[in-house]
């Protein structure tokens, strides 16, 4: 016992140095590091600019990955199944792009068919509300005369008839093309990313190693889950949304309430936005055709079915994981439709939701990030 207290008392101790100071430069001073962080800060905006131009000029091959990586995420549970009761990869690919192909037509098709088949009639209806639309605003408190509306009137038919509409008529043809293009590089991305997703992302893995190889994988998988739960749930409450819809307007009897079904399940998937659109239509629709008092009640439909999906619905399909702050959803939008169109609009909140996911990970499997508060870290009101 003596001999260990004595070992203890002549253990030297240790001394620690300051380390010495760097010499003072012109960079280290407050307003060197100021430069420098600026600089830094300069040039990490030049590279997104960058970055987003060459996406935007990309754009024909961007979108069409983005949105097939989006729907192999989406059918990636079916693909599991399916190869679990032992069926080779190729025919469950077939097989779940087939499905995929199958509804895009349906859905399609519907849309098509209602509108041809009630074209006739909501063309004559429609001249009707017109005249009832004139003679509404020919009785409001500010006086538009006859020769105003003919005005308006003739200024469209100008349009239309003029070299202007006819350059848009030809730009409009390369944007088709434009589409097909990118329909088929969709398909074709979409049939490897089914076959051969995960051989892949094993080959994207590769210059990885470490924290880092742990990090993409945790992103990976953040990715596929956060896309695949986001367009299912979107999926299902838009088919709410459409079908709520679908029965009012079948109910009052306006023209095309198939065809504004459909179309309110496809815009539901642009969030907020799309739904206020859809509306919108169905409005002007029954105001055309049935007068004020219709397209007031489509409007109180519409307000309602909005309201029962997202207090009721989407907390429920959707889940915390994946619900964003209003804010960040309507800055997502303008940013996607920006950059890239109605489907850049679409994808924006799926990105911003995955990109979401992939920070609360990115310290560890269901960690937060090194540099988020702990919620228990925040001092309550």
């Amino acid at each position: 016992m003596g001999s260990m207290l004595w070992n203890r008392r002549r253990t030297p101790a240790v001394v620690v140095q300051a380390p010495a100071p760097r010499p003072r430069t012109h960079w280290t001073d407050g307003l060197g590091t100021f430069a420098t962080r600026s600089i830094q800060i300069i040039a990490i905006v030049l590279l997104a600019a960058g970055t987003i131009w060459g996406l935007r000029i990309l754009s024909v091959v961007v979108i069409p990955v983005l949105l097939a990586l989006i729907l192999a995420s989406a059918f990636e549970p079916l693909m599991r199944a399916l190869r679990a009761r032992r069926i080779g990869p190729m025919p469950s690919t077939l097989i779940v792009l087939a499905l995929i192909l199958a509804a895009l037509g349906a859905i399609s098709w519907m849309i098509t068919a209602a509108v041809r088949s009630q074209w006739d009639d909501l063309s004559t209806q429609a001249l009707e509300g017109i005249d009832q639309v004139l003679a509404w605003a020919r009785d409001l408190p500010f006086q538009i005369d006859d020769a105003q509306i003919q005005e308006w009137i003739d200024q469209v038919v100008d349009f239309l008839t003029s070299a202007q509409f006819g350059t848009g008529a030809l730009a409009g043809v390369g944007v088709v093309v434009d589409f097909i293009t990118g329909l088929v590089l969709m398909v074709v991305v979409l049939f490897f990313f089914l076959k051969d997703g995960d051989v892949i992302w094993e080959f994207l893995k590769r210059p990885f190693t470490g924290e880092w190889h742990a990090r993409a994988q945790r992103a990976g998988r953040a990715t596929v889950a956060t896309f695949g739960a986001y367009i299912r749930g979107t999926a299902t409450v838009a088919a709410a949304d459409a079908v709520g819809i679908s029965i009012g307007l079948a109910i009052l009897q306006i023209p095309l309430w198939p065809a504004l079904g459909v179309l309110v399940f496809v815009l539901s998937f642009i969030p907020i936005v799309g739904a206020v659109l859809a509306g919108i239509l169905a409005a002007l629709i029954a105001l055309v055709t049935h007068g004020i008092v219709h397209a007031l009640i489509v409007v109180g439909i519409v307000v309602l079915v909005n309201q029962l999906e997202g207090n009721f619905l989407q907390p429920v399909l959707m889940g915390r994981a994946l619900k964003l702050h209003s804010l960040v959803i309507l800055i997502a939008l303008t940013v996607g439709t920006l950059l890239g169109g109605i489907i850049g609009a679409v994808i924006a909140v799926p990105l911003t939701a995955v990109a979401w996911s992939i920070v609360k990970v990115w310290d560890g499997p269901d960690l937060p990030a090194r540099w988020a508060r702990r919620k228990d870290a925040i001092p309550r009101a």
